[in-house]
């Protein structure tokens, strides 16, 4: 295995090449990580465009569900374009994948509402997501492996760090174009229209990216590796269905990629989620600090790539998922603070619980025609909707739900009645809905979104070229995408879906986060006890 290795000469490729590769490699995985975050970034806005109106917190899920669903099936994309990779060439792979990925997501732009077709458009919702996830499962591997395999020793770490800020530049791109269209156009137009200009927009990204990627060379080693005759003839056997290989894709999945996606989609998706959801901040103003710690922290990529060439990749990535760990509840309260110091101030002084028969009261995670809504699940969709936290009380069998807030009592909900009764006895125990602006501490709410995302960058800077050096060049591209995906897309792609649920159910606005705590401590451990240090490997065999 390549992770045994002694180091070896490398692929002999010119600085001018390897920057070629580099900058082209990039772009296009730049494009599609645009493409699937601009659903991403508008889930909220789109429960309201592509669900049945009602439970805001039901829609809410339906939307996550959908972004889900890409993620869900990125693990397939990984083994049917890896397979593909191992056999055919890296070049022509991701070349295919940037395809597939630029006309799904064009075609959102087409998509009709469920105003107008009802339930077929969340399945047509649906449908392109996963096309777009099988997609995105072939594209990160190859671009990886590509560029890796154009490294040389001494230089991987630094130059699949590349690779590694594409997600949060495309993320960042798709904040800005949004932001741009909101900014600009009437909230009415926006509404009707104007949401769908960037994905429609991203034709011409497509063109541009696919005549770029024309350009490039086959990788030296994969090259070589076929002139030698020692390709795989069974790319998926050979990775996971015989020993060591299957021993390593799983350790590189539960020691590295599982903590790796849940502190990647905890600093950069579910803090700004938590921003506009739970503490109703403007959206241009959520959208503003969290582009801006992208713009800060994006630099940190090349730094712990460059970094992992000389002290090592397993460490920095341990290192993130254990202070990650350790500091969500602290960051994550401190955002609450900062940002709307008066929700913060109310849940002090205001105790808030909901009694109900336990029976009445369900978990939903994927919700759809099927799900059937209590007055429980109304009561607590309610208050999780305005951010509050409460007390979840046991009452006796058959018994009414109960609200309440402080002294005061409100017995029932009714799904017509309910709510304005809410609303008016929050706004008497003085509930202000919304943050203030004038009360937001930017600086301090920008260092923590800072912060995160400095973890991010520790976990995913070196993680390419870790996963690149722990497979041989005859099955690297499907042995690596594999862990790298289901970490990313089941473990991390779940999180907002996850956690949100947790929320409502639990009635803590934090309680969400013990789902990426307890992944990054699982794989914290595996890791170290089981994963080895990977930056003196030699790719040649």
């Amino acid at each position: 295995m390549a992770m045994a290795a002694t180091a070896g000469s490398g692929p002999v490729v010119t600085r001018e090449e390897e920057r070629r590769v580099i900058f082209a490699s990039s772009l296009g995985t730049v494009f599609e990580w645009y493409d699937f975050y601009l659903y991403a970034t508008l889930a909220p806005f789109f429960a309201a465009l592509f669900f049945p109106p009602g439970n805001e917190t039901a829609a809410l899920l339906s939307a996550f569900a959908a972004y889900a669903a890409g993620f869900l099936v990125r693990p397939f994309g990984a083994l049917v374009f890896g397979r593909l990779g191992d056999l055919v060439g890296r070049k022509y792979t991701f070349l295919v994948t940037i395809l597939f990925m630029g006309a799904s997501t064009f075609a959102v732009g087409l998509l009709p509402t469920f105003s107008a077709v009802g339930w077929l458009a969340p399945v047509l919702m649906v449908t392109l997501r996963l096309i777009q996830g099988l997609a995105l499962g072939g594209e990160y591997g190859g671009a990886a492996t590509y560029v890796a395999e154009h490294a040389p020793n001494g230089r991987r770490g630094y130059a699949t760090s590349w690779i590694q800020t594409t997600a949060t530049l495309g993320f960042f791109m798709s904040l800005a174009v949004i932001g741009a269209c909101r900014i600009y156009m009437d909230p009415k137009v926006f509404a009707d229209w104007g949401w769908r200009i960037p994905f429609l927009v991203s034709l011409i990204l497509l063109i541009f990216s696919v005549y770029i990627r024309l350009r490039l060379n086959e990788s030296p080693l994969f090259q070589q590796m076929k002139a030698e005759g020692k390709g795989s003839k069974s790319p998926l056997t050979d990775s996971f269905f015989r020993y060591p290989n299957n021993r390593y894709v799983l350790l590189a999945l539960l020691g590295a990629t599982a903590g790796q996606g849940v502190v990647w989609y905890t600093g950069q998706f579910y803090a700004l989620f938590f921003l506009l959801i739970t503490l109703k901040l403007d959206y241009v103003a959520a959208y503003s600090l969290v582009a801006v710690s992208l713009l800060i922290g994006t630099p940190m990529f090349i730094f712990f790539g460059w970094l992992s060439d000389r002290i090592g990749r397993l460490k920095i990535i341990m290192a993130g998922c254990l202070v990650a760990a350790l500091t969500y509840f602290p960051l994550f309260g401190a955002l609450t603070h900062y940002v709307n110091p008066d929700l913060e101030a109310f849940q002090n002084k205001t105790k808030i619980s909901v009694t109900a028969d336990p029976a009445q009261c369900n978990f939903h995670i994927f919700v759809g025609p099927w799900s059937k809504f209590t007055e429980c699940d109304r009561a607590k969709d309610a208050l999780t909707k305005a951010g509050l936290s409460f007390t979840s009380v046991n009452g006796a069998a058959g018994s009414p739900v109960v609200i309440a807030i402080n002294d005061k009592k409100l017995e029932g909900f009714d799904a017509k009645e309910g709510l304005p009764k809410l609303n008016a006895a929050l706004k008497e125990a003085g509930f202000v809905a919304g943050a203030d602006l004038k009360k937001v501490n930017w600086f301090m709410a920008e260092l923590v979104l800072v912060v995160m995302l400095v973890y991010v960058t520790m976990v995913y800077g070196p993680i390419a070229a870790f996963l690149v050096e722990m497979f041989p060049t005859n099955i690297r591209y499907t042995s690596m995408s594999l862990p790298y995906h289901i970490g990313n897309g089941w473990f991390g792609g779940m999180l907002p879906l996850l956690a949100t649920a947790l929320v409502a159910w639990s009635g803590d606005i934090y309680y969400g986060l013990w789902y990426p705590i307890g992944i990054a401590i699982m794989s914290l451990i595996i890791g170290t006890l089981f994963l080895r240090e990977t930056k003196d490997a030699n790719i040649t065999r």
